[in-house]
């Protein structure tokens, strides 16, 4: 885009004063306060604005400057458009004090396909977060053994203390991702049902595509055209969901076996652990831009979990419970963030507590895994967080 060369409101006042006595041999009084200067101010003024408006358009209508619903209008030229916000799921265990009675979780009924191509549900029993932030609501899901597809919902039978289901979360977003454990709360009552928990943390939940990052995948999507390339592999499966990642290693099988014409993708969905579904779906994108006659397969990242140990000095005047729920969730955030083969340092979580909170001091004896070196992750590996132990 060529550079539009603008002036100020005082430069068009200087240069057009110049211009009309120029030519009138100064024979008009343009000093301030007279007519002539009011009328070439107001021209000026006029300037000032078009040139505000030519500036707008330039950056409206080139993706590298644009931003919000600018860089939306850009892409749908192009029939291109922005990831949207993916609902966390993962599985909670509803347990009773008393089990001499069956106990029943009613699942929610579809409703609609969201925007991320999930189902919709309505309906259905509820669970939240301790503080309320977060709702989840109970899905159907086969693979669960608890789950009765004939009573639409999951069974504890009489003897047994607990059962497993399945959650999602009522609003999409990062903002689902919650801890382990963070989940502790029944929505109404359920019958001989008493308390709910979730052992894993939630990773799948995703917010919108950010303008950065829409604009890195647009510049990869129009390198990949007409390209059965490694970088049309990645970016097929970029265009999944957010943070979906894939890293394609050719001519190997995965067992490390030398194989010429055929490949294969590591893919992630962003939680390190991505489910069969996700799985199918990379397969399928990827069949669409592989080369006739080449061979593929798919398979899921190693998930190198990293326990987190460190020591928080909090300064005066805050609360070192505080304190630390802010450390704790940058660290959990920055790692949950890693890519397939980056690695973690160990001094990247002092750096993450000093920048979480003013109310850090000091933090010292940091450990990964309970060393005090860098957790290195291999090019088929990512890093997610586990336990993290803040004193």
């Amino acid at each position: 885009m060529p550079v539009l060369q603008t002036q100020g409101f005082a430069a068009l006042v200087e240069s057009s004063a110049a211009a009309v006595q120029g030519a009138a041999a100064k024979a008009i009084d343009l000093s301030v306060g007279s007519v002539a200067r009011a009328l070439v101010e107001s021209v000026a003024g006029v300037a000032v604005w078009l040139q505000s408006l030519a500036l707008q358009i330039a950056s409206a209508t080139r993706l590298a400057t644009s931003v919000g619903t600018d860089v939306d209008s850009f892409g749908a030229d192009f029939g291109f458009s922005r990831l949207p916000a993916y609902a966390a799921t993962g599985t909670v265990t509803f347990s009773r004090f008393t089990a001499t009675q069956q106990g029943f979780i009613p699942a929610a009924s579809a409703s609609g396909v969201l925007p991320s191509g999930q189902t919709e549900w309505s309906g259905g029993a509820l669970v939240q977060t301790a503080d309320g932030a977060q709702q989840f609501r109970v899905i159907p899901d086969v693979g669960q053994s608890a789950y009765s597809a004939t009573l639409g919902g999951y069974v504890i039978p009489a003897g047994t203390a607990s059962c497993a289901a399945t959650v999602q979360a009522v609003k999409a977003g990062a903002s689902g991702n919650v801890a382990a454990a963070a989940m502790s709360t029944l929505v109404g009552a359920l019958a001989f049902v008493d308390t709910v928990t979730n052992g894993a943390a939630f990773q799948t939940g995703a917010d919108p595509e950010t303008d950065d990052a829409f604009k890195a995948r647009f510049s990869a999507w129009v390198a990949s055209l007409g390209r059965a390339t490694p970088l049309a592999v990645a970016e097929a499966v970029a265009d999944l969901k957010p943070g979906a990642t894939a890293l394609v290693v050719e001519n190997q099988t995965p067992s490390g076996a030398q194989q010429i014409g055929y490949f294969y993708a590591i893919v992630d969905d962003g939680s390190g652990s991505p489910n069969a579904t996700f799985l199918a779906a990379a397969g399928a994108a990827i069949d669409r831009v592989r080369p006739a006659g080449v061979q593929f397969a798919v398979i899921a990242p190693t998930r190198l979990v990293a326990n987190i140990s460190a020591s928080v000095t909090s300064a005066p005047g805050y609360l070192h419970a505080a304190v630390v729920q802010a450390v704790s969730q940058a660290i959990r955030l920055y790692v949950n963030s890693l890519k397939l083969g980056q690695t973690l340092p160990v001094s990247r979580i002092a750096q993450l507590a000093f920048d979480a909170t003013p109310g850090v001091v000091n933090i010292t004896g940091v450990t990964l895994n309970g060393s005090a070196t860098d957790l290195w992750a291999g090019s088929q590996t990512v890093i997610r967080v586990g336990a993290i132990t803040l004193t």
